[in-house]
């Protein structure tokens, strides 16, 4: 996977079969429709297959989706705004212009005209505000990022008001990979999440949901929906399919032969043989996405802080880094360069002596007790099995001994919440992205008190640094400085003094396609969506 973020995930599904309906969501059908591209599709029928490394949905109510399925949700459902990473604004999608107040506590927003939901009615301000409110409501998965609206109103179909409790960047917040899809809520008189739950979408995207598979390798494919804004005139990829693929040598083998079109990560030896393949292209293209180490820190050994530090000074972080051949570089504490708190004095470094002095403080440590440790991670994933493998090395030189498991996500997240403390692992391993371009995603998420726990897997509580984080936002839109500031300070005391967490490395995008795929770039504000609609399909 945050690729899992969250890996970033919400809940195991059912396994059903799906199948959209004309204009709404889906009913339930057999798989006989499960489209299998190969290279001689024409492009007029072209299916672009996705290869994922872990199952895709975790959750499909748009509103709490929060992992995984944001490579499918992306292309099912929009937003008003999207981040565009080369003039790092937002740009217009169902929204095609707004206003904000010189105070930042109003914001205007002009809807498109035209705009329809999968279900056939129209995308209004009445019904983005219904879509907006429920997301509020539910307040689950990134629902926080609407944490400074106090009011919606819609005086007209195409005019949406926003009055704010604190100025805030709602422009750039609209555009959020996360709770900011617009969708239409009167698509199911019953119980609206349920049905979201049974695979169905009440869309506003391109794309609407033709089959899930849950468990299957072709686990959910989307055709085009005809009644979308943009049109269909000229060549697009009109299905999409996301198959399956653990292993990294099966999808570079499919690859080759033509059946996929596009694998979302390779290893540094197969990456640098797509680069060289005439009939493959590749991308590498820096991210806001990291990998954390999160620290058990209130149950198991590692409630004691020296231990904690001591497993972070163990990590050879150069040597990993080195290793990757170009898939990660050096992080610098917890937000990656580009994002607003990104700091170039927290570069960690392996050190070893100093990782055994604070193990025999603890009584560990060479000439003392063994201490075993277990870690979980992505399974299926190569630069974290090479972090294990390193550390594991690091480790047992130093009389630690490491249980590493590689897990799907949802096994992986399901023990990390576990009520029984005695359930849950040492170290867990997941990557990290923002919600929108701001980095107040990982101090929020990750780094908050919790309960229930949801993705803070430290455990970290310390009512001093909550605070400090809730004041993130309104800190962020008044005084720049100040929150340059406050996320270093922040920094310092989760990284270092609370040793809740290490950061092995920040990831680059490096992807394979096919030759034929043409328009192709990458966002780093949507960790690892291909928006398909935007791509043209060639011979």
């Amino acid at each position: 996977m945050r690729w899992h973020k969250r890996l970033l995930a919400a809940g195991a599904v059912a396994a059903v079969t799906l199948t959209a309906a004309a204009c709404a969501g889906g009913k339930v059908r057999g798989a006989e429709g499960t489209p299998q591209p190969g290279a001689s599709q024409s492009a007029a029928d072209a299916t672009f297959v996705y290869v994922p490394n872990l199952d895709v949905v975790t959750d499909w109510d748009p509103a709490s989706s929060y992992s995984n399925e944001i490579i499918a949700m992306e292309n099912i459902y929009e937003s008003l705004t999207r981040y565009n990473p080369q003039t790092k604004k937002a740009e217009p999608r169902l929204a095609t212009s707004w206003t904000s107040s010189p105070d930042g506590k109003k914001w205007t927003f002009t809807l498109r005209s035209g705009a329809t939901f999968h279900t056939g009615k129209p995308v209004d301000a009445a019904a983005a505000k219904a879509s907006i409110e429920r997301t509020m409501k539910i307040g689950q998965g990134a629902a926080y990022i609407w944490g400074a609206v106090d009011k919606i109103e819609a005086p007209n179909p195409t005019t949406l008001e926003f009055t704010l409790k604190y100025p805030t960047p709602l422009d750039l917040i609209a555009s959020a990979g996360y709770a900011s899809y617009i969708y239409d809520t009167t698509a199911e008189s019953g119980d609206l999440k349920k049905w979201f739950g049974e695979g169905h979408d009440a869309g506003s995207g391109p794309y609407t949901i033709d089959s899930w598979q849950k468990g299957q390798e072709t686990e959910l494919t989307l055709k085009a929906y005809d009644g979308y804004w943009g049109g269909w005139s000229g060549p697009h990829y009109k299905k999409i399919a996301y198959r399956v693929t653990p292993e990294l040598t099966t999808a570079w083998q499919l690859l080759q032969r033509g059946e996929v079109t596009f694998v979302q990560r390779l290893n540094a030896q197969l990456f640098a043989q797509a680069s060289s393949t005439p009939a493959v292209q590749t991308s590498q293209t820096p991210s806001f996405q990291n990998l954390l180490t999160l620290f058990n820190t209130v149950s198991g050994p590692l409630k004691d802080v020296r231990l904690r530090q001591a497993v972070q000074k163990a990590i050879d972080y150069d040597g990993l880094v080195a290793a990757m051949k170009g898939s990660g570089v050096a992080a610098s504490g917890l937000v990656p360069e580009g994002l607003l708190g990104y700091s170039t004095s927290q570069t960690p470094k392996q050190d070893l002596p100093g990782a055994e002095a604070l193990l025999k403080q603890a009584g560990y440590g060479p000439g003392g007790k063994r201490l075993d440790l277990t870690l979980t991670y992505a399974q299926g994933d190569s630069d974290q099995d090479l972090l294990v493998t390193l550390l594991s090395s690091a480790l047992d030189k130093l009389n630690v001994k490491l249980t590493a498991k590689p897990l799907q996500w949802t096994t992986q997240w399901d023990q990390g919440k576990s009520k029984d403390p005695s359930k849950r692992q040492d170290i867990f391993v997941m990557y990290w992205y923002p919600d929108y371009a701001d980095a107040y995603s990982w101090f929020v998420n990750v780094f908050h008190s919790a309960d229930p726990i949801s993705f803070n897997l430290s455990y970290l509580k310390d009512a001093g640094i909550d605070k400090e984080i809730d004041e993130l936002p309104a800190l962020t839109a008044t005084d720049k400085t100040a929150a340059e500031k406050a996320y270093g300070d922040l920094q310092n005391q989760i990284i270092n003094e609370k040793a809740a967490v290490a950061v092995p490395y920040v990831q680059n995008y490096q992807r394979a396609f096919a030759k034929s795929v043409q328009g192709y770039t990458d966002n780093p504000a949507y960790p690892n969506v291909v928006f398909v609609y935007d791509l043209k399909p060639g011979a």
